[in-house]
């Protein structure tokens, strides 16, 4: 089977104010704080070695950074740093090199970048070390190189109030105010690292003792020399003790499908027409098979489907409730579970996030369920699920009538070596 990454276009050279630059293949980790918020759980260990799931989560970081083509790590380290240097070693254990800068634990981030400054690359990703979001560094590299700007941060849209925000975009997506005393009025989106900076931003670093963000970003968004990267994907941290549950369920990787519901497990109605009756479902041959199979295989299975009949009055809510309770108990009869169904009420001109091809469900079932999407797989029938895996970063298959839910997936365990006698 064929699954589908989403991949941006590459692009080799980043023109920024004259100066041109290559795809950073250097990560710079900010790793040398107490992390008192996270006590008693540091008072051993600096914040990044908390464990997840019995992992370091600076681990995760670390094999992210690997997977994503980067061939070197630089941790700024301070509080205890013989605990990580003893545990990551140069990082050939984890296929690539790292190398340590260390200051005083109380030194505040930018003297911690300023100390290291001769060890870091004309053009670099800044993290944090508490904070991990699926990235896909292509992704940021394209948008890097069309923004031309001497730095561009990752800003996590915070349209569910997730955390409270520090940033002001424009239209544009470029920073215009960058605020992390959260004082200014109208900030939404949060910053949260996944940083890519040039050697122009550092011209900013202080002289004097002082947070780095406010060094660094404040002063490039008030010239409006900073540019943001905006992503609906929510990231998880081991920032404080209130986080871990949600952090640990999405770093356990519960094997999770995503499934459109017409043209993939019932017959597709004609353009305009639907679905409003139980009577009038009819299950596509093989796919309560397929449900099966993946329920045996431990698959969590989510629908995602559009529904434009409700809002041009075809049916009304009750009557997509009442299909939806036919599936799932004819699924259940088969020997699967479907776990949670999202649907699209709106009209095909109303201009709503959730319709397919937007993303707005898969991002939903992310934050629901603290899915990895990157590593999510999407089976849908048409060029809008494709188009909403891609603005997702979604894996994605499609049907066809030569490949069917039950071929996709049969592939699918087959591949993973998972599939059972049926």
């Amino acid at each position: 089977m064929t699954i589908a990454l989403p991949r941006s276009p590459r692009a080799q050279q980043a023109y920024v104010e004259g100066r041109a630059y290559s795809r950073p293949r250097q990560a710079v980790i900010l790793a040398g704080g107490r992390g008192t918020r996270m006590h008693p759980l540091t008072l051993d260990r600096p914040k990044p070695m908390v464990p997840v799931l019995g992992r370091p989560f600076l681990e995760y970081q670390i094999e992210q950074l690997r997977q994503e083509g980067f061939e070197k790590v630089l941790l700024l380290l301070g509080y205890l740093p013989d605990v990580v240097m003893d545990h990551f070693g140069d990082g050939s254990r984890f296929g690539l090199t790292i190398e340590y800068a260390v200051t005083d634990p109380d030194d505040l981030t930018s003297s911690r970048v300023s100390n290291a400054r001769h060890l870091i690359d004309p053009c670099f990703l800044l993290l944090y070390c508490d904070n991990y979001w699926p990235m896909r560094m292509e992704r940021l590299w394209q948008r890097f190189c069309a923004a031309g700007k001497p730095g561009m941060i990752t800003v996590y849209s915070n349209k569910d109030g997730y955390s409270r925000g520090s940033v002001i975009l424009d239209a544009d997506d470029n920073v215009t105010v960058f605020d992390r005393l959260r004082t200014t009025p109208g900030l939404q989106g949060v910053e949260i690292s996944y940083a890519i900076l040039t050697d122009l931003a550092l011209e900013f670093l202080p002289d004097e003792d002082t947070l780095f963000e406010e060094a660094i970003y404040t002063p490039l968004a008030t010239q409006h020399r900073l540019a943001g990267f905006v992503s609906e994907h929510r990231y998880y941290s081991v920032g404080s003790i209130e986080r871990l549950p949600a952090t640990a369920r999405f770093m356990s990787r519960e094997k999770t499908i995503l499934l459109d519901r017409d043209g993939v497990l019932n017959r597709k109605p004609p353009r305009a027409q639907y679905v409003c009756s139980p009577d009038q479902w009819e299950w596509i041959p093989g796919s309560k098979q397929a449900l099966a199979l993946l329920n045996d295989a431990g698959y969590r299975i989510i629908v995602i489907s559009n529904q434009a009949g409700i809002a041009r009055g075809a049916m009304s809510a009750a009557d997509l409730d009442a299909v939806h309770q036919h599936m799932c108990a004819e699924a259940a009869a088969a020997g699967a579970k479907i776990t949670a169904i999202y649907h699209c009420p709106h009209g095909w001109d109303e201009g709503c996030d959730c319709r397919k091809p937007k993303p707005g469900m898969l991002y939903e079932a992310q934050r629901d369920f603290d899915l990895d999407l990157t590593r999510t797989l999407f089976v849908g029938d048409d060029d809008r699920d494709g188009q909403a895996a891609e603005a997702a970063d979604c894996l994605y298959a499609q049907v066809s009538e030569q490949s069917s839910l039950l071929d996709l997936t049969r592939q699918l365990l087959s591949t993973a070596g998972l599939e059972k006698n049926d």
